[in-house]
């Protein structure tokens, strides 16, 4: 896990409130949507839990004493959901899986290593594609295994992959 480098904006008490002027509004909506976009990749998470949210640090800076109010979290969700980067896991929004790269730039990177490795026309299993030690150093290492499996799919639509299910195990072969 990567340590995180926070934005100015993170030690500034107004950041942590919604602002009421559209322009500062938007402004600060991205900056929170590119932070959670950042925490998510230096950490190495996938799931977004509201009800957990004020144990996180991400939202919750202890130093200044303040927490974004959970409906400000889900606005800069449905504004990632938008922009490819996150989706519900459940009808109420409680959870969420967060995606710092989209789906089909995670099915381009992969699909990149798939070819520059020589796998074309080889199968491998999920478990080597987030945790072999050929991939310790790619950016999908340690991905989440929905977030890979979503990303496979992409790749099986294009035909540049085909799932395969065996016993309790997954793979993918890839073309």
């Amino acid at each position: 896990m990567s340590e995180i480098e926070w934005p100015w904006q993170y030690s500034f008490p107004p950041f942590f409130t919604l602002q009421p002027h559209a322009d500062t509004k938007e402004k600060q909506l991205s900056a929170w949507t590119t932070l959670v976009l950042d925490y998510y990749k230096a950490t190495k998470q996938a799931i977004l839990d509201i009800r957990e949210i004020h144990s996180s640090p991400l939202f919750n800076n202890a130093s200044i004493k303040r927490k974004l109010p959970a409906e400000v979290v889900l606005i800069i969700l449905e504004s990632l959901y938008k922009s490819g980067n996150a989706a519900p896991l459940d009808k109420s929004k409680q959870r969420w899986l967060i995606y710092w790269h989209t789906l089909e730039e995670w099915a381009d990177i992969i699909y990149n290593w798939v070819q520059n490795n020589g796998f074309t026309g080889t199968v491998c299993t999920l478990f080597e594609l987030t945790q072999g030690e050929n991939i310790v150093d790619e950016e999908f290492y340690g991905l989440d295994t929905e977030i890979l499996v979503k990303s496979l799919k992409i790749l099986e639509s294009q035909g540049k992959a085909e799932l395969i299910i065996f016993d309790d195990n997954q793979g993918v072969k890839f073309f």
